[in-house]
């Protein structure tokens, strides 16, 4: 586990109720400055394959990029993490439906409550309407998923949905294939096609 790796874990295990004392060690040891606070390991890899693409080494630059395993956890991680805890300057990506939870933790963590970014629906619809159905089909190809992807497009229940709806409920349809996607998905996009949320985001690191 790299050292930024131990600190998320101290970090989660702080939030669940452990100790803090190994989160504060790693964070003043590592000189970590910026903590970017995420749904689910999806997003995750999705902002380290993009910060990757620009050639930036996030963790090198005291910046931790956290799955909190759930939107609703925020307050508990802002709370930990921010200006009311270790001082540690906060922001993250959202969906829209989570805005109000992110807006609640980072304001009563003292964080500035407009200091993070919103995706319309998830960071994964964001993706694949930047890439276009299509093209998301082909790369589902590529990574040899075009079978199961046949075999979901075939079931009864999909038949009235969208493609992008159909594609971005595929995705999910796995354990571990919305983190797979989320790195493939990146790694296709064209520069100037970057989702405006996480363009931003990174921006902003």
């Amino acid at each position: 586990m790299s050292d930024m790796g131990e600190f998320r874990a101290a970090a989660t295990a702080w939030a669940a109720g452990g100790p803090d004392g190994p989160a504060r060690e790693l964070a003043e040891r590592l000189r970590v400055r910026t903590v970017v606070l995420l749904e689910g390991p999806s997003d995750v890899a999705a902002v380290e394959a993009l910060a990757a693409r620009r050639g930036r080494d996030l963790a090198a630059e005291g910046t931790c990029v956290l799955s909190m395993g759930g939107a609703m956890n925020v307050g508990r991680f802002a709370a930990l993490l921010g200006p009311s805890g270790l001082g540690l300057r906060l922001t993250g990506l959202c969906d829209e439906r989570e805005r109000p939870y992110y807006a609640r933790g980072f304001a009563r963590a003292g964080a500035a409550a407009d200091g993070f970014f919103v995706c319309a629906a998830d960071l994964e619809d964001e993706l694949i309407r930047a890439l276009g159905v299509a093209r998301v089909a082909d790369l589902v190809r590529a990574e040899g998923d075009e079978r199961a992807l046949e075999t979901f497009l075939n079931q009864p229940a999909q038949r009235d949905r969208g493609a992008e709806q159909l594609m971005r409920r595929f995705l999910g349809t796995k354990k571990g294939r919305k983190i797979r996607y989320g790195h493939v998905l990146v790694e296709a996009l064209d520069q100037d096609r970057v989702p405006a949320p996480l363009e931003s985001l990174l921006a902003g690191l």
